[in-house]
This record gives structure tokens, sequence and C-alpha cells, in this order.
């Protein structure tokens, strides 16, 4: 196991623990009492976008790969790969694409589910919900696939300034303008839980940071053709600026809002995608992917790249 990703298992494994204590002893195939908080089958639950639910990990759920769907959950997915002691029951409800408002009670529909909010109403109703995993914020105004789009199209003009000029002065004020809508996440799902009978003790709340999925320790001639086109130098500022300021606007949220915070920004460190000192199957996050099949499926051209950049199986099986 790379030594960057070390300390963010070592939270994990910590916070699991928590989660089997809390859980208490769970008999192996006995049936759970009457639904209610406390005594439905025990669950962890994950919510937010795709980093999350799976994207470009594969095997997705059924009713998830389109045409009109596309949350892509995938079976290996973070939660769907991590196993608790005491919990019964992983459940995944993150959806690729998902922004802060997809995650507000009452909030918007995403491709054609209700909002995340609404959804644990009834898991937390259901089951005993023993920790909730909340990964969203990169689609509120970071932008990350607009942010990607731009410095390809920077790698793609000899003429262009490199997109980190474009993107590092307004890097700051997006952040700024992120956080009180995670925050207002987070607050809705606590409400969420407590309307549930839920006490804020009674399971444990986790947000998490991103990953980066660039490096600038890539082949400098082929990593375009590669699957990465992007120049080195703003894979470096991706990797060492943007992430990072990333995970400490979410830090604060995290420490704001009274909930525990997982620091992901270094977890791919030395596994990103084209990354020229590992090989192509030791990586864990994906380069571009196209799938021209999308075309015919959807008719919507985002959907051909849209798993490009992710975490990959392997990935999440590390997370």
């Amino acid at each position: 196991m790379a030594t960057a990703l070390r300390t963010p298992v070592r939270r994990l494994v910590a916070l699991a623990g928590g989660v089997a204590l809390a859980a208490g002893v769970v008999v192996s195939g006995s049936s759970p009492a009457a639904a209610a908080p406390g005594s439905g089958p025990t669950a962890v639950v994950s919510l937010g976008d795709s980093a999350m639910s799976g994207e470009g990990a594969g095997a997705y759920e059924t009713g998830t790969d389109g045409p009109q769907n596309y949350c892509h959950r995938s079976a290996y997915s973070t939660i769907k790969s991590t196993a608790i002691s005491g919990v019964q029951t992983r459940i995944n409800i993150a959806c690729s694409g998902a922004a802060s408002s997809d995650v507000r009670i009452g909030g918007t529909t995403h491709f054609t589910e209700p909002s995340q909010a609404d959804q644990l109403r009834a898991i937390a109703r259901d089951y005993d919900v023993k920790m909730i995993v909340l990964q969203i914020g990169a689609n509120d105004d970071p932008a990350f696939s607009d942010s990607v789009f731009t410095c390809v199209q920077a790698w793609a003009d000899p003429f262009a300034s490199a997109c980190k000029y474009t993107l590092a002065p307004v890097w700051p004020g997006r952040m700024a303008a992120m956080a009180p809508k995670v925050e207002a996440s987070v607050a809705d799902l606590r409400t969420v839980m407590r309307e549930a009978g839920y006490a804020d003790s009674a399971y444990q709340f986790v947000l998490t940071s991103y990953a980066s999925p660039f490096t600038e320790n890539m082949n400098w001639l082929t990593h375009g053709l590669d699957g990465c086109p992007i120049r080195l130098a703003d894979a470096k500022w991706a990797r060492t600026e943007a992430v990072g300021q990333l995970s400490a606007a979410l830090r604060g949220v995290a420490a704001r809002s009274g909930v525990r915070f997982l620091d992901l920004a270094r977890a791919t460190e030395g596994r990103e995608a084209c990354n020229r000192s590992v090989a192509t199957a030791s990586r864990w996050v994906s380069p571009l992917l196209i799938d021209v099949d999308e075309l015919f499926q959807s008719g919507d051209p985002i959907h051909v790249v849209r798993q490009s950049f992710h975490p990959n199986a392997n990935g999440h099986r590390q997370f």
C-alpha cells in the first residue's frame, strides 16, 4: 500500500471501529427486529456525487447505467468495498453528477431520482443507520467537469495559456462559494436523522474530500495519447494546489458542522491516471475513457466521456 494512503486508511479504520462498537453484536443470519431507529438492520449509507457513487469503476447497479439514469452506482464503490464488523448493510445512494442541491431536503431531482436527503429519510426509518459518509461539493462552484475541460482545451491549443492561469485566480472564490452549500446539505441530513428519531451521537457522520486524478509525473511526450490530455504544469497545479484548497474548504465545513472529516486529497498519490512510475494495472484512477456506444444509447455526448478521471475499481478497494 502506498505511503500516502496510510493516513486516510488509518482514519477510516478508526471510524469503522467506532461504528462496530456502536453497532454492538450482530448475530449472523438472525432476523432483524421491527424497523425503527436502533432496531432495524444496521447500515452504513454513502451519499454524494460520482466520486462516491463509483463512477468509472464499472459493474453498475441495474437502472443506474442509462438511458435515463446515469447515477452509476458501482458494486465496487468505496462503501460497497468496505467491510465493517457489526454492520449488516452497505447502502449507496450517491449519484454521478450530483451537486449540493441534490442532497437537500426537498432538493432537486437528479436523473429521475428524488433528493438524497429524501431517500435517506426512508433508509433511516427502515434501518439502524450507524454511519453516514458524504462526498459532495465538486459539482458546485468548483465545477470539476468544466474545469477539466478548460485544461484539456489548453492542452489542445499550443497558443493558449496554461489553464492554471485561468483557474487559479478564481479558485479560492469558488471554494468560498461552495462551502455554505455543502454546510446546508450537512445540516439537512442531520435534520432528516433527527426527525427519524436519531440523536446526533447515535451514528457517525463523515464528510470526505476528494483525491487528485492528475499528476505531473507523466510521460512528457505521450501522456496525451495515454489518456491524460492536460499539460504537466496544469496537472501539478491541480494536484498540489487546487485539490488541497478544495480539501481545506471541506475540512472547514466539517469543523463548523460538528461532523468528522476524512481527508482524501493525497489518497491517490503515486497511483494517479497516467502516472509513469506504475503500470497501468496498478493505477487507481482511470484516464480519459471514451464510450462510443453511449452516443447511440443516450444521444448525449457528455455520457461518452462520463467515466473519465474517476477512481477505478482498484482505487475504490484501496480507499
